[in-house]
C-alpha cells in the first residue's frame, strides 16, 4: 500500500490491497450457531409501519435498485510485480560480515554474492467499465510501475489479461482495456459531479480486502477539496461511505447508480477506514478517459500567468470588494494571456461564467480545457469587471508558471533591511543587469514583513503602485503610505512577481 502524507496528523492511503490482504486479515472471528430448536415459538402481532419506517423501506429500496445497476459494472482487478533477484553472502548467519570484510573489504558481495530468490508482488483494487468494447476506468496509483494486469468480471472466476491504453499521474487516473470476447459488458453511466451537494447519499462500490462488490453507504462531506496532497490537480469530493484498501479506482455512484466520483484514498491513523474518504469527480474523470482512450495522453490548456489567492488586504488594496476571485501576479511574456491583454493586478472572477473560487479552482478549469480554445474570463481591473477572451495555449510539461501563496499580517515590526539592486548584484542573484528595485538582505523572522510572506533575496519593484529603483524610493514609499492601511509590495522572486500585503495593527 503507497501512502501519501498530505493531512496533518493523518496517512493518506491509496487504496489498494496488499499482497498479504485477505480473509484473515480481517480479523472475523466465526463464532457458534446458537440453535434455537425446542425453544416455544412466541406468536408476532402484526402491526402496520410508522411513517419513520415507510421512509426508510423507501431508502433501501433506493440503495438496493443503485447497486443493482452499477454492479455489473464494477470489476476486480488484481496487478503483478516482479521483484528482481537479490545478492546475499552465503555466509551470512554462519561468519560475521565484519571478519569477511576485513580481507575483502567493499568486494565481499562481488566475490562470495549468491542469487536469493525474488518473487513477485501482488496487489488488488477495482475498476469500472465505460465501454462495451472493454475500455475500464481505474486509478494511476493502482496500474503504475506494474508487469502484469488481470481483471475478472463480475459473477466469474476466470481473469482477462489487460493492456494499459494511458495513465495520467496528475489526477492519478488510469485507462486499461480487455478483450472479453463475446461477454456482453455494461458500460456504467457518468453522471455530472458538479450537481453533487453536500448531504447527498451515495454507494461506494469495490472490493475492499479482496471482497468483491463490496457496497457501503454514506453522503457526501464535502466538495472541492484541494490541497490534500494526493495529486497534482486536486479537486477531491469528500465522503464518508466507507473504503478500505482495495477501494481504488471504484466508483462512488448516487442513487441513481450512476458515477459521480471515482474512490482514490482515505485520511487514516490506522491505514482502515476512518470516515474520510476522498474521490475524483466524474467530470473531470471523464475528460481524462475520453483524452486517454482518443490519444493515449492527455493535454491540458495554458492561460500563461502566475496567480494567488486573495486576501482581505490585497482586495483591499486594489479596490476589489466581490467574494472569490483570483489574482494575476505575473503574466509570461508572449503568452496566451499577455497576448490578450491580461496584465498583473488583474483578478479573475469568472471563467468561461463560472465563478472562481480559489487559485486551485482556476488551475483545475484552465488545465481542464483543451488547447486552442478560446475562453472568456470576467476580470476586476481598475474598478469595473471587462471580459477578456483568451485562446489556450498547451500546457508542456516544462512550463513553469505557476500559482504561489499570498501573505498577510497583523504584527508590530516590519523587521527588514534592504539594498539597492546594482547590476552587479543583479547579475550576482541571478537577475537582469537591467533590473530594478531594492533586495531584501535582512529578515526578522518574527518581524511584520516576513511573517507577511517576504522572504531574503525577494526585490521589491513596487510599494501601492510607486515603483521602487533605489533605497532611497524604499524609503519615501514608507514615509508615503501608512502601514496601518497597509500596502501592497510587488516583488520579484526569481522568475516571478508576487503581491504580498503588509499591515500594522
Amino acid at each position: 500500500m503507497r501512502q501519501t502524507v498530505g493531512i496533518p496528523k493523518w496517512l493518506l492511503c491509496f487504496l489498494v490491497a496488499g499482497a498479504a490482504t485477505g480473509i484473515a486479515a480481517l480479523g472475523i472471528v466465526l463464532g457458534p450457531v446458537i440453535s434455537s430448536a425446542g425453544a416455544p415459538a412466541v406468536a408476532q402481532s402484526a402491526r402496520p409501519h410508522s411513517p419513520g419506517v415507510a421512509q426508510a423501506d423507501d431508502i433501501s429500496r433506493a440503495f438496493r435498485q443503485a447497486a443493482r445497476i452499477i454492479a455489473p459494472s464494477v470489476v476486480s482487478i488484481e496487478t503483478q510485480k516482479r521483484i528482481n533477484l537479490r545478492m546475499r553472502t552465503p555466509f551470512r548467519g554462519d561468519v560475521p560480515d565484519d571478519f569477511l570484510r576485513r580481507f575483502f573489504g567493499d568486494d565481499l558481495e562481488r566475490f562470495f554474492a549468491v542469487p536469493s530468490p525474488g518473487g513477485v508482488q501482488h496487489g488488488y483494487a477495482t475498476g469500472v467499465v465505460v465501454s462495451r468494447d472493454g475500455h475500464i476506468l481505474t486509478n494511476n496509483h493502482v496500474v503504475a510501475d506494474t508487469d502484469k494486469i488481470l481483471v475478472r468480471l463480475p459473477g466469474e472466476k476466470t481473469s482477462y489479461d489487460a493492456t494499459l491504453v494511458g495513465t495520467d499521474p496528475k489526477t492519478d487516473l488510469a485507462v486499461i482495456k480487455i478483450d472479453a470476447g463475446d461477454v456482453e459488458l455494461h458500460p456504467a453511466r457518468l453522471a455530472d459531479s458538479d450537481s453533487l451537494q453536500v448531504g447527498d447519499w451515495v454507494l461506494a462500490v469495490g472490493a475492499p480486502f479482496g471482497l468483491d462488490n463490496t457496497v457501503t453507504a454514506g453522503i457526501i462531506s464535502a466538495t472541492g477539496r484541494n490541497s490534500v496532497g494526493i495529486a497534482d490537480y486536486e479537486n477531491f469530493i469528500q465522503t464518508d461511505a466507507a473504503i478500505n484498501p482495495g477501494n481504488s479506482g471504484g466508483p462512488l455512484v448516487n442513487l441513481r447508480g450512476e458515477v459521480v466520483g471515482i474512490n482514490t484514498a482515505i485520511a487514516t491513523r490506522s491505514g482502515a477506514n476512518a470516515g474520510i474518504g476522498f474521490a475524483i469527480p466524474s467530470n473531470m474523470a471523464r475528460r481524462i478517459m475520453q483524452s486517454l482512450i482518443k490519444t493515449g495522453k492527455v493535454e491540458r490548456g495554458w492561460l500563461g500567468v502566475v496567480i494567488q489567492d486573495l486576501n482581505k488586504g490585497l482586495a483591499r488594496s486594489f479596490g476589489y470588494t466581490g467574494s472569490g476571485g483570483v489574482l494575476i501576479s505575473d503574466v509570461a511574456p508572449d503568452g496566451p494571456g499577455a497576448k490578450a491583454g491580461l496584465k498583473p493586478g488583474d483578478i479573475v472572477v469568472k471563467f468561461n461564467g463560472r465563478p472562481v473560487n480559489g487559485a486551485s479552482d482556476l488551475r483545475n478549469q484552465v488545465a481542464s480545457t483543451p488547447p486552442n480554445t478560446v475562453v472568456v474570463l470576467d476580470v476586476f481591473r481598475n474598478g469595473k469587471v471587462q471580459q477578456v477572451r483568451v485562446k489556450l495555449g498547451r500546457l508542456e510539461e516544462s512550463a513553469s508558471i505557476q500559482s504561489v501563496a499570498p501573505g498577510t499580517a497583523e504584527v508590530d515590526d516590519l523587521g527588514i533591511a534592504v539594498r539597492s539592486l546594482t547590476p552587479e548584484l543583479a547579475e550576482q542573484l541571478g537577475y537582469d543587469r537591467d533590473q530594478k528595485g531594492v533586495v531584501v538582505t535582512e529578515l526578522d523572522p518574527n518581524g511584520l514583513a516576513a511573517l507577511s510572506g517576504l522572504r531574503r533575496g525577494d526585490v521589491i519593484v513596487d510599494i501601492n503602485g510607486m515603483a521602487i529603483r533605489s533605497v532611497s524610493d524604499f524609503k519615501k514609499a514608507l514615509q508615503k503610505f501608512d502601514l496601518k492601511e497597509g500596502i501592497r509590495l510587488t516583488v520579484k522572486s526569481g522568475d516571478f512577481h508576487r503581491f504580498v500585503f503588509i499591515q500594522k495593527r
